[in-house]
């Protein structure tokens, strides 16, 4: 049996379940820098994905739950698009990646995580960013742990305001 340690995970395994939709809940707090939140609007915030493809995986979503694209509201859609635009900038100048996947995982059957709270996925790749790890083994290596990519990146959007 292989052994990949992540000690890192172990923060997570000791916290409280919280009930709830995090995506409404989260931005309510003031707690931004624990909360991974990386940026807020008027309409729509930035947090980090805490479980992520590759470094520097960010979600966009709109303050108001909302499970369906149809129910974004003109502004909200906008704005949601124009903070992307802003965070694929940001990713490019800070981690220079070679392509992203941007997309939304509507329904369980789609892939959705948080079901009934849209939110959109910025996914930073990189050429030679997938091996034999997930094919082999099962696992997917993140080679950077989030809080210093969401330190790294909040220095960067700080500098830009």
């Amino acid at each position: 049996m292989n052994f990949l340690f992540a000690p890192w995970r172990i923060e997570y395994i000791r916290a409280p379940k919280v009930e709830g939709c995090f995506l409404c809940d989260l931005p309510k707090e003031n707690r931004d820098d624990d909360n991974l939140i990386l940026y807020k609007g008027g309409k729509c915030f930035v947090i980090m994905n805490n479980y992520p493809y590759n470094p520097g995986h960010l979600m966009v979503s709109p303050y108001r739950h909302v499970g369906e694209l149809e129910e974004l509201s003109e502004e909200e859609l906008l704005e949601l698009m124009l903070v992307a635009k802003k965070m694929v900038l940001l990713l490019k100048k800070v981690m220079k990646p070679d392509g992203f996947n941007l997309g939304f995982n509507l329904g369980r059957v789609a892939g959705a995580g948080v079901e009934g709270h849209i939110h959109l996925h910025i996914v930073p790749r990189w050429n030679g960013d997938t091996n034999f790890m997930p094919v082999i083994a099962d696992t997917k290596v993140v080679p950077q742990a989030v809080r210093d990519t969401y330190q790294a990146l909040k220095r960067a959007l700080s500098s830009c305001d």
